[in-house]
């Protein structure tokens, strides 16, 4: 491949650039350069993506805007009394800042370090999911057991689960490229897997997780080439997985009634009373917003307005214009992470560009619940909105993981440009 980044004019060209700046320079508006010394000099090619982390810190940063303007109010609520009004904007700063730092760090280790310690973060993964259903060792908020306080953050295992079955997921393919066309052999292991780390998280119980995380394992084996047949075989499965588990969950059904029909005087006061108040954020916001810091909703009618519907004071405050313009950075994100995988396969990195793009279906697939649930679309569940939603180890889990997606395109760029990732 030539390296166009180093080529010097021609002759000619140069000849003629040199005396058209001769002739204008006679008069003496303009000082003759010397072109020999600035043509040698090679353009400058930038070694990462740029606007993937702009895109990502404008995310960040009004994700940690929206955290303080959501939860300023908490602590007129006898709840958050002994707390601060700047208490969860500084935590989520401390966050973010870890989060940045741990990120620089993970840019640096190669793609072949990560293939190497796949299954084994998958096995931690586990792990920590079976240590958080312990008493006493697991920390519980509001009837859910899904945190381990470490002092200075409560880390949330699920999260680390997301990464590790992106990479576990992809290093898999990787090694069964061979026999992807046969079931047992390439999908049934796959899928026992998956049935482990969801029968820890309903244990929790936490099924929005189990959904993003059988997603991103789906859309990876399918990406890697999975038969098609059994691809939906699988989808159905899941599918029916599901249906069975609110079935038979007494209070997983009431939410779904509750959503179906919201408005409902005994489900707006009780399964729907998120997501009727979510909506009448979204109702009070229009086009530009009520302003940043007016919404009323946040002010202990919306339950968790920092966490999971975060995205219904952005609609309040910053109205249809600051929804579509989160939805635009969300969906442009993924697409280029998507990119970033197509590009690292057509250099015959497989397993490079199945983390990315599993990456960008975990992002993407993330998003697009939290943004259903609030405006809606899709029953309530408890999902946040990625790097912009309060929590400590999302937050740290998010920016980890795109920074792996980063050191993917950085790979690339080194391979096109002759050198060696």
């Amino acid at each position: 491949m030539t390296d166009t980044t180093s080529l010097e004019p021609t002759p000619g060209l140069f000849a003629r650039l040199k005396n058209r700046l001769l002739q204008r320079g006679e008069g003496g508006s303009l000082p003759v350069r010397d072109w020999v010394s600035v043509s040698s000099q090679p353009t400058r090619v930038m070694g990462f993506d740029q606007g993937m982390v702009w895109v990502v810190m404008a995310l960040l940063l009004l994700g940690l805007v929206m955290v303080y303007s959501a939860s300023i109010a908490l602590p007129d609520s006898p709840k958050f009394a002994n707390y601060a009004a700047s208490h969860f904007f500084s935590r989520h700063l401390f966050s973010l800042s870890l989060s940045l730092a741990t990120a620089c760090i993970v840019v640096q280790i190669p793609l072949s370090v990560w293939e190497r310690v796949a299954p084994w973060l998958f096995v931690a993964s586990l792990v920590l999911l079976m240590l958080v259903l312990i008493p006493h060792v697991g920390k519980g908020v509001n009837g859910a057991r899904r945190w381990l306080p470490l002092g200075v953050m409560n880390f949330q295992p699920s999260e680390l689960a997301k990464l590790a079955i992106t990479l576990y997921a992809a290093d898999y393919m990787v090694r069964k490229m061979d026999v992807k066309e046969h079931f047992f052999r390439a999908v049934a292991p796959m899928a026992v897997a998956v049935g482990v780390v969801g029968l820890l998280l309903l244990a929790e119980p936490d099924m929005g997780a189990f959904m993003v995380i059988a997603a991103i394992a789906m859309a990876i084996l399918f990406l890697g080439g999975v038969n098609g047949r059994m691809f939906f075989l699988i989808t159905a499965v899941l599918v029916g997985a599901f249906v069975l588990m609110v079935s038979l969950s007494p209070w997983r059904r009431e939410r779904i009634f509750a959503y179906l029909d919201p408005w409902d005087e005994k489900n707006a006061l009780g399964k729907a009373y998120q997501l009727t108040h979510s909506l009448i954020a979204f109702g009070r916001g229009e086009i530009f917003g009520e302003g940043l810091g007016s919404s009323l909703e946040k002010l202990h009618y919306l339950p968790e307005a920092h966490t999971d519907f975060l995205l219904a004071v952005i609609g309040e405050e910053l109205g249809f214009v600051g929804v579509a313009i989160v939805i635009f950075a969300f969906f442009w994100l993924v697409r280029r992470l998507f990119h970033i995988g197509r590009q690292a396969i057509a250099l015959d990195r497989v397993f490079s560009g199945l983390v990315a793009q599993g990456v960008g279906v975990w992002m993407g697939g993330q998003a697009f619940i939290n943004m259903g649930v609030n405006l809606g679309v899709l029953p309530t569940k408890g999902l946040t909105l990625p790097l912009m939603s309060y929590g400590g180890s999302g937050i740290l889990l998010n920016c980890v993981a795109l920074a792996i997606c980063l050191r993917v395109d950085i790979e690339n760029r080194q391979l096109m440009r002759g050198g060696r990732a």
